[in-house]
C-alpha cells in the first residue's frame, strides 16, 4: 500500500527526520530525539506537522443540523470562529472517532460553514458517513474532503505566542481557547486556532498545501515528531484514536473514555439514546491513569492487577514520562474496584511492578 505523504515530506527528510507509518501516512516520528522535542514544548516552543489530520468541509443550509446529528455536541449554535471538541458515535454510543468541529470564519471559507477534523486515516470514512446520513435524512448540505489540499501545523509551548507574533500582525491575545480567526502568517492567509494536543499554550494553523513550506520555514523553532506528540498527550491523559478506543477491537463509549463532558444529551445525535443510559446508570469501566512506582514502562497490552494479582484490565497506551521521569499509562479499569491513589501492579514483561491509580492529567497544566 502506498502511504500518503504531507506536502513537506521532502523538507522533513532533508532535515533528517525518522519517518513512520501512522494512519496510512508517512510522518516524522522524531527529528532529533523524542526527549529533546518533548522538553522544547514543555519549556519553550516546538512545531509539529499534523497534516495527517482530516479536513472535512460541510456547507449549505443544513450543514449545522447534519453535523450536530453526527457528533455528540450541538455545533449549530456556534458562532463563526468558535469550535467544539466532540465524539463521533454509532447508534450503540460506541466511539468511531473524536474530533474538533470548527464553525469557520467567513473570511477563511465563505462557502463552508463547518470544518470537521477527524483523526489520521479517518477522513474518507467520515466524509462518506456525512454524505450517507445527509442523503438518508434528505438534508441540504455539501460535504468535501479537503485533506489533500490543506496542511496543518501545531505551534505549542509557553513561547508559542511570542514566536507566532513575529510572523503576524494579528492580535493573538484576542483568541480564547477553542476560538479561531483568519490572519496573515508569514504573508500567507492562515486559519489560526487556539487549540492543541499537548497541554501547553499554543495554536494550530491551517494553510493551503501550496503555502505549507512558507509558513513552516518561518516558524523557526524545534521541529517535533509524532513521538513527542504522543508523550506530551499522554502526560495530559488525552485520548489517541485507535489506541485508547477502537470501534472494532476495543469499543468504548465517551463516558468510559472519560469524555462525558463532550456529550450534550439535549442534542439528537446518533447514539444519544445509548449514552443517556450510560449517563444515568454509570459505566462498569472507565479510563484511568496508572503511574509506576517501580522503574519500568507500562506498554499497551500489559495487564493491570490488584496487589494480590487479580486482573483488573490492560494498559491501552503508555510511555516513560520525560517530565515526571516515571512510567505512565492509561487503562480501562472497573469503576467499583479502584480509585485514584489505590496501589496496583502492572505486569511489565510478566514482572509485577508497583504502581498506583492516578487521576489525569498526570501533569498540572
Amino acid at each position: 500500500m502506498t502511504l500518503r505523504q504531507p506536502s513537506l515530506a521532502a523538507v522533513h527528510e532533508e532535515r533528517g527526520a525518522t519517518l513512520t507509518e501512522f494512519g496510512g501516512w508517512e510522518m516524522p516520528v522524531e527529528f532529533d530525539s523524542i526527549t529533546a522535542e518533548h522538553e522544547a514544548v514543555r519549556e519553550s516552543v516546538g512545531r509539529f506537522d499534523v497534516s495527517h489530520m482530516g479536513q472535512i468541509a460541510v456547507m449549505g443550509p443544513d450543514a449545522g443540523r447534519l453535523t450536530s446529528r453526527l457528533v455528540t455536541s450541538d455545533v449549530s449554535d456556534l458562532d463563526p470562529g468558535e469550535s467544539n471538541y466532540a465524539a463521533i458515535t454509532d447508534d450503540r454510543g460506541v466511539m468511531l472517532d473524536d474530533t474538533v468541529v470548527y464553525r469557520l470564519p467567513t473570511e477563511w471559507s465563505p462557502e463552508a460553514n463547518y470544518l470537521v477534523v477527524p483523526n489520521a486515516g479517518h477522513d474518507a470514512r467520515m466524509a462518506d458517513r456525512w454524505v450517507d446520513h445527509r442523503d438518508a435524512w434528505d438534508l441540504d448540505a455539501t460535504v468535501e474532503n479537503r485533506t489533500e489540499s490543506l496542511a496543518m501545523f501545531a505551534v505549542q509551548g509557553p513561547d508559542a505566542a511570542d514566536l507566532l507574533a513575529d510572523e503576524t500582525d494579528a492580535d493573538l491575545g484576542e483568541l480564547a481557547h477553542f476560538e479561531s480567526f483568519v490572519a496573515d502568517v508569514a504573508g500567507v492567509e492562515t486559519l489560526v486556532s487556539r487549540t492543541g494536543y499537548t497541554g501547553e499554550p499554543g495554536f494550530e494553523l491551517v494553510v493551503s498545501r501550496d503555502d505549507a513550506g512558507t509558513v513552516w520555514t518561518a516558524l523557526d523553532c524545534q521541529p517535533c515528531g509524532l513521538g513527542a506528540r504522543d508523550t506530551l498527550r499522554l502526560e495530559m491523559g488525552f485520548l489517541l484514536s485507535g489506541q485508547d478506543f477502537d470501534p472494532e477491537e476495543d469499543p468504548r463509549n465517551p463516558c468510559e473514555a472519560g469524555i462525558c463532558f463532550a456529550v450534550d444529551l439535549d442534542t439528537e445525535f446518533v447514539g444519544r439514546d445509548a449514552l443517556e443510559g450510560a449517563d444515568v446508570e454509570g459505566v462498569d469501566e472507565q479510563l484511568r491513569g496508572v503511574e509506576l512506582v517501580d522503574r519500568g514502562v507500562p506498554r499497551a497490552g500489559y495487564d493491570v492487577t490488584t496487589v494480590d494479582g487479580d486482573r483488573l484490565g490492560a494498559v491501552t497506551s503508555g510511555t516513560m514520562s520525560p517530565t515526571l521521569g516515571t512510567g505512565i499509562g492509561l487503562a480501562y479499569l472497573p469503576t467499583d474496584r479502584v480509585e485514584p491513589g489505590d496501589p496496583v501492579r502492572v505486569a511489565v514483561r510478566d514482572e509485577p511492578k508497583k504502581a498506583r491509580i492516578t487521576a489525569t492529567p498526570f501533569l498540572d497544566r
